[in-house]
């Protein structure tokens, strides 16, 4: 990759720094900044940001060099100073605002690992990271080197995996999987790998774009052996794709990782189509597929980066069809709750019958897309991937009652609030006239004849 596509900056405090040291990552992650006195000999700080970094009790804040060297420093307003430099108005509170807002805890079997959804589970193996970013999900944990997970849950972690068979995709997360020390990250990745139906290994992190000194060929080296493995970074301004950044992304690459990018959609930093364009194409330049753009989380401390939902779909109204598909992105909320992810996207189809479907495209042109006449559809009955599948434990939801495995969902309590208070009578005995006939074996010709 061209050094001229994507400059390499150093802030000129750093000037001196041997090229040696500086692209050392322990080097980095030792000469971390922290502090009013060590921010003000990169940049003049404002009156909010020094009172933010004067208040007691404020989620950690460290930044590497390499990464405040990316700041302008003549910009307040700059994009990356942002994600990264506390402002006063992480203080104030707003509607919605809680401390675990996705309810990680609440689906959290045994500490540190997620199953929210049925065939993978979250696994956090850290809370330490080489940045703290100011609207992190995890901020009740992340940063606390006491809030660290121990031997001990680390093997309640792979057990409840190997007595879970339905898992078959594990994501490590954190904090960061790759602020580990690389004896304990491989430790993790071999033991994943002995379990049998885990399927891919996925790491999430931010690392190549804090910290891109640690890919290193001895890492990528050992990544490679416990393919298939799976990697997102995050980035969220083309400002934070550097030189160093493509190259670490280009190691990894040629080590068989498959790459992708998780944004977050934050006002003042990348809330434009145009920006977020720019970045996009970006990203597929230096193989890196745009993977999902999330909102904004509730999170404690982040109500001035929550931009409203209209935002993101005019984003995406401005990706798709305007650049090449594969960097196109999903528009996700994540629900709070434990809800997990709910797509959002602009709505491209306009009205429908029973034998024709009316659609636009980006352009405003409008169709219409003749439906088929005669469709003789799928019979789960002779199908074996329906009847395998079937068997296997999981959350249904829509899927399943399309499935026919379900005809109804209800809600909590439902059946309580329309028994109106009475008890059981005659008509009430039989409970088997409130169960689908032939849910669940597609025996709908068995139902006609």
């Amino acid at each position: 990759m061209s050094p001229e596509l994507f400059p390499s900056r150093r802030a000129p405090i750093f000037a001196d720094v041997p090229d040696e040291k500086w692209n050392d990552w322990r080097w980095q992650l030792s000469h971390r900044l922290n502090s009013v006195d060590e921010f003000e000999k990169v940049f003049k700080l404002t009156d909010g940001e020094r009172r933010a970094l004067s208040t007691s009790g404020l989620f950690r804040v460290d930044i590497t060099p390499y990464f405040v060297s990316l700041i302008d420093p003549d910009d307040p307003n700059d994009p990356i100073r942002k994600q990264v430099i506390p402002t006063d108005a992480e203080i104030t509170p707003f509607t919605g605002m809680m401390e675990d807002s996705l309810a990680e805890d609440l689906h959290s079997p045994v500490p540190g690992l997620v199953h929210r959804y049925p065939d993978r589970v979250l696994m956090l193996v850290t809370t330490q990271c080489a940045s703290y970013c100011r609207y992190c999900t995890r901020s009740r944990i992340v940063g606390d080197p006491l809030a660290q997970f121990s031997r001990a849950e680390f093997e309640m972690q792979i057990d409840y995996l190997k007595r879970t068979p339905q898992v078959r995709d594990v994501l490590l997360s954190g904090g960061d999987p790759l602020t580990l020390a690389p004896k304990i990250l491989e430790e993790l990745l071999a033991r994943l790998r002995e379990i049998p139906h885990i399927e891919i290994i996925r790491i999430g992190t931010r690392v190549p774009v804090f910290l891109p000194m640690r890919v290193t060929q001895e890492l990528t080296d050992m990544l490679e052996k416990y393919h298939p493995l799976w990697m997102n970074i995050h980035v969220n301004h083309p400002n934070e794709i550097s030189q160093e950044l493509a190259e670490a992304c280009d190691r990894l690459s040629r080590a068989g990782i498959p790459l992708g990018n998780q944004s977050v959609l934050l006002a003042g930093v990348n809330d434009c189509p145009h920006i977020m364009r720019k970045l996009v194409q970006d990203l597929v330049r230096i193989r890196v597929r745009p993977y999902y753009l999330y909102q904004c989380d509730l999170v404690e401390g982040a109500g001035h980066f929550r931009t409203p939902v209209a935002k993101g779909i005019e984003i995406i109204e401005a990706l798709r069809g305007h650049t090449s598909g594969y960097a196109v992105p999903t528009f996700v909320v994540d629900a709070p709750g434990g809800g997990g992810k709910i797509p959002l996207a602009p709505n491209y189809l306009l009205s429908m019958s029973d034998h024709k479907i009316i659609l636009r495209n980006y352009e405003g042109f409008i169709t219409t897309y003749e439906e088929p006449v005669k469709y003789e559809a799928h019979d789960p009955k002779t199908c074996r991937y329906c009847q395998s599948k079937r068997m296997e434990p999981g959350q249904g939801g829509v899927s399943g009652m399309l499935d026919g495995e379900q005809m109804f969902i209800k809600p909590e309590g439902f059946d309580q609030l329309h028994n109106r208070g009475g008890g059981q009578h005659r008509l009430r005995a039989d409970t088997a006239k409130w169960t689908p006939l032939g849910i669940g074996s597609g025996n709908k010709k068995e139902l006609e004849g």
